[in-house]
């Protein structure tokens, strides 16, 4: 029996990514809860919670529930660092029930996220609102404002909305922490982000290297009606030794239900405050768009000597192999080369259910050695499907499918920001704000960023890192060796394997912080005060 979700309870962007529901533009915002006093702080925290609580937006206004009501204009929803529980006053005793990552907060684990790879000064690059470094907890980053902007709407209606709610927060004693960009410029007080548009202005799935993105995503039980849930599980939940779809456990991705170990992991109390909450790393990842480009067009002027093809065939492959996917997200496990790549898309065109199908429908199973979709490629990095079956090559008769990958999914919200046209440089200010949503931030989102990014080992690859979004090595005496990404070849080919050498850092973290993100129920009783009654 499926699970039921109260939907009402659940905040917008869980359930389903608010791209896929028409909200192609947003707006993040930081809040710091001030006050005289321990006293008036929570007291002015909590007033404006309870004062924006009626504008918050719940999973109910989700386009994939049938009946729901009409979506938002602009969608809100609020979340909270750990200091900002502890400003807002919510009980030592439900404090001390949240997981330790969370409490220390994101910039505290960096050395297992790799984002101290650049040396001690690691955090200097960071955005000026996320230089915590020396500052008491009173004037750390406390709330945290996501808003979407459906496409029916206006940004003249995004800065309303924006206004209306900085407005609300000053009269509770609450401000905009500004400084989302590099110290030393000119503070920007918002974190605009954005779908890219094309030539002619239709919302694509793209991020600045060209890669179509957010193609699968994990399904879990409640997430879509019981009619709609095994359909939508194939490729994207979880997959058995006979290649058996499954929609994962809902308590992957919220607290207070039963998890893929059929355990309801342990919680803040009152299980009132955490039921329908989740977790959320909040990451803002620039990408090195010059960088990027002037690699791949060199890498495949000599990808195309090496297999003797034409440069835009050996760019496309190259491009392909370090994602795993070719850039309009056809998998490589369903097209092995470029000519295979233009069948598929012959067959199944843009726009074709069956193509939306094919594109997540897959295992590895019959690529175990990654000649077809490399071992170490992004997408099978990050969701190795049936790859770690520790039988499925030993004795496929005890095949179980994608056990250890089921505890590691998280899903992947956000936008891209920024633009990046023909001029772009390094410099400029473009990436994705990657949000990050998982009911445990240790075992799902930091695991998949320390083990499976930026290490090689469960892919055979010693400790090359992920080539797209990894950290690279530029051969210094405290990283080692200049980074690599290797292409393997077809055993039959008799040809040997294509090593890219010298990646350069394409992807730099400019900061982020975990936050909780509640349900309605938890926000009501963080604004009355009444977490714990008791």
């Amino acid at each position: 029996m499926s699970v039921v979700l109260d939907l009402a309870d659940i905040q917008g962007n869980i359930l389903e990514a608010y791209p896929k529901q028409g909200y192609f533009k947003g707006r993040t915002i930081l809040l710091n809860i001030g006050g005289d006093s321990k006293t008036s702080r929570a007291a002015n925290g909590r007033h404006f919670v309870t004062r924006l609580l009626p504008r918050v937006t719940t999973a109910l206004a989700g386009a994939s529930v049938g009946d729901a009501v009409q979506p938002p204009a602009i969608a809100v929803n609020i979340a909270f660092t750990f200091y900002g529980l502890l400003t807002l006053g919510v009980p030592t005793r439900t404090l001390r029930g949240l997981p330790d990552e969370f409490i220390d907060g994101m910039a505290a684990r960096a050395r297992m996220l790799g984002d101290d790879f650049s040396g001690d000064h690691w955090q200097e690059k960071w955005d000026t609102v996320w230089q915590n470094k020396g500052k008491p907890p009173e004037a750390a980053v406390h709330i945290l404002i996501v808003l979407n902007q459906h496409y029916t709407a206006s940004a003249a209606d995004l800065d309303a909305t924006t206004e209306a709610i900085v407005a609300l927060a000053a009269e509770n004693g609450v401000s905009v922490l500004a400084g989302h960009n590099p110290p030393g410029k000119e503070q920007t007080a918002y974190q605009d982000i954005s779908a890219l548009f094309d030539e002619q202005g239709r919302p694509t799935p793209k991020e600045h290297f060209g890669f179509s993105d957010g193609i699968s995503d994990p399904v879990f039980e409640g997430q879509y009606p019981a009619d709609r849930l095994q359909s939508a599980a194939i490729g994207q939940g979880a997959v058995d030794g006979n290649g058996a779809w499954r929609a994962l456990a809902a308590g992957e991705f919220l607290l207070g239900y039963p998890d893929e170990a059929q355990e309801i992991p342990g919680a803040a109390m009152p299980l009132a405050f955490s039921r329908n909450g989740t977790f959320l790393a909040y990451r803002k990842l620039h990408e090195n768009v010059a960088a990027w480009r002037e690699f791949i067009d060199a890498q495949a002027e000599k990808f195309a000597a090496f297999r003797g093809v034409a440069v835009n065939v050996a760019r496309e492959t190259l491009l392909a192999k370090m994602a795993g996917r070719w850039s309009d997200g056809v998998p490589l496990i369903k097209a092995k080369d470029f000519d295979a790549w233009q069948e598929f898309n012959e067959k199944f065109p843009e726009g074709s259910p069956e193509r939306e199908r094919e594109l997540v429908d897959f295992t590895y199973r019959k690529d175990l050695d990654g000649e077809q979709c490399p071992m170490t490629s992004h997408t099978r990095r990050v969701n190795t499907r049936d790859a770690l079956d520790p039988w499925v090559q030993t004795n496929p008769k005890l095949a179980a499918g994608s056990v250890l990958n089921n505890r590691r999914r998280i899903l992947r919200r956000g936008l891209p920001y920024g633009s990046s046209g023909p001029e772009a440089t390094d410099d400029g200010d473009h990436g994705i704000v990657m949000l990050v949503v998982c009911s445990s931030l240790a075992r799902q989102f930091e695991f998949v960023q320390q083990q499976w990014i930026h290490y090689g080992l469960d892919a055979n690859a010693g400790n090359d890192t992920c080539p797209i979004v990894g950290n690279h090595s530029q051969g210094d005496a405290r990283n080692g060796p200049k980074a690599k990404f290797v292409v393997p070849s077809e055993q039959d080919s008799g040809k040997p394997p294509y090593i890219a050498e010298g990646l350069p850092q394409f992807v730099e973290t400019r900061g982020g912080e975990y936050f909780f993100v509640p349900s309605l129920t938890a926000l009501r009783m963080i604004g009355m005060g009444t977490v714990d009654p008791t």
